[in-house]
C-alpha cells in the first residue's frame, strides 16, 4: 500500500524475511474465534510487518486475551521457504491470514509470475495458513505502479488477471481466501479507483461469488482524518459480496499521541451487520506491541476483553 500512514510497509528498504507474517490455524476452520454479538465468527487481528524478533512475536499473540488471527505480510522476492519456521510457530498460537503480497510491489510481478508465487506459498505453507489474502488493497491506484496517479485500461486489467490468478491458485487447493478493498472516499486520484465503482466494475464474478473474506484497509491519516460511516459501508459491501465474511483488513497510524484511542475505537466497533467479523489487524503490531509489556499491547488486549 502507498498509504502514508503505514510506512512500514511501503519502505522499499523493508524487505527480505525479516517482514513476514503467517497466519496459522486450521485451513478448515476459516472461523475459529469466539463468535460476536452478530451471531459472527469473530476474528481478532494484527497484522506482522516482520517475523523477528520472533521469540517475543510469539510470546504477544499467545497471552492475548482471544486467540488473535495474525495477518503475515509475505516480502518480495522472498521465497516461500524462508517462512515456513515463522509460520509454523505462530500457528501454534494464532489463526494465520497469508498476505500473498503487500500492494505496493503488484506492480512488479508480472501476471504469471503472481501466479507462481502462489502457486509456491500455497504449496509450501498452505498446512499452517486459515486464509489467503490473495489481494491486498486491489484498488489502490499503485497496483499499476508505484508513481502513478490513474490506471489505462491495460493496467487494471493486468491487475484484475492477478487477483483471478490468485483466486484460482488458493480455490483449487481448498483454501480460504480474503480480497483487501482500499476505502478511499474522497481521497482517490482518480475516480475509477473509488472502492465501490473499482470493485463493481473489476472484480470477476467467479471471484466475487467464490470469496470467503471481503476486507477494508483504512487509514485515516491518509484521508483527511475522515469517519466512515461503517454501517453504511459494510451494508452496501454486504449487498456486493453476500457470500462473503466483512471486516477491517488494515488500520494503524503513525501519531503516537492518536495510538489509544484509535486501538479502542476500532477494536470496540461493533455493527449490526450479520457478516461483520472484525478483523482490524493493526499494521504495528511487531513495532507497538512487541514485546507484551508494552503499553498498547495492554491497550489492545483490554480492547478485546469482554
Amino acid at each position: 500500500m502507498l498509504a502514508t500512514a503505514r510506512c512500514g510497509g511501503d519502505d522499499p528498504a523493508d524487505t527480505g524475511a525479516g517482514s513476514t507474517h503467517a497466519d496459522t490455524g486450521s485451513a478448515a476452520d476459516p472461523g475459529s474465534d469466539a463468535t460476536g454479538a452478530s451471531g459472527s465468527l469473530r476474528r481478532h487481528g494484527v497484522t506482522l510487518d516482520a517475523i523477528e524478533p520472533l521469540p517475543e512475536i510469539v510470546d504477544a499473540l499467545a497471552h492475548l486475551h482471544h486467540r488473535p488471527t495474525a495477518r503475515v505480510v509475505f516480502d518480495e522476492f522472498v521465497p516461500a521457504s524462508d517462512y515456513v519456521d515463522a509460520v509454523v510457530q505462530i500457528a501454534a498460537v494464532a489463526d494465520v491470514m497469508g498476505e500473498l503480497l503487500d500492494s505496493y510491489y503488484v506492480a512488479q510481478y508480472s501476471v504469471d509470475e503472481y501466479r507462481a508465487r502462489a502457486q509456491e506459498y500455497v504449496a509450501a505453507l498452505d498446512q499452517h495458513v486459515a486464509i489467503w489474502e490473495i489481494g491486498n488493497e486491489i484498488n489502490g491506484e499503485w497496483l499499476c505502479g508505484q508513481d502513478a496517479e490513474s490506471c489505462t485500461a491495460a493496467q487494471t486489467a493486468a491487475v484484475v488477471a492477478k487477483l483471478e490468478a490468485a483466486f484460482e491458485v488458493v480455490d483449487a487447493a481448498g483454501g480460504t481466501t480474503a480480497l483487501t478493498l482500499y476505502y478511499n472516499r474522497d481521497c482517490w486520484s482518480s475516480p475509477d479507483n473509488e472502492m465501490f465503482t473499482w470493485a463493481a466494475a473489476n472484480v470477476p464474478p467467479q471471484v466475487r461469488d467464490g470469496l470467503d473474506y471481503v476486507l477494508v484497509s483504512y487509514y485515516e491519516d491518509d484521508c483527511n482524518g475522515l469517519q466512515p460511516d461503517w454501517p453504511a459501508v459494510f451494508d452496501q459491501l454486504a449487498t456486493m459480496f453476500p457470500r462473503a465474511r466483512l471486516g477491517i483488513g488494515e488500520c494503524g497510524t503513525l501519531d503516537p499521541a492518536a495510538k489509544v484511542e484509535m486501538i479502542r475505537r476500532y477494536y470496540g466497533m461493533e455493527l449490526d451487520q450479520p457478516a461483520f467479523v472484525g478483523g482490524w489487524f493493526w499494521w504495528y503490531f511487531v513495532e507497538d506491541m512487541v514485546p507484551r509489556d508494552s503499553a498498547l499491547w495492554a491497550e489492545l488486549d483490554a480492547a478485546w476483553t469482554p
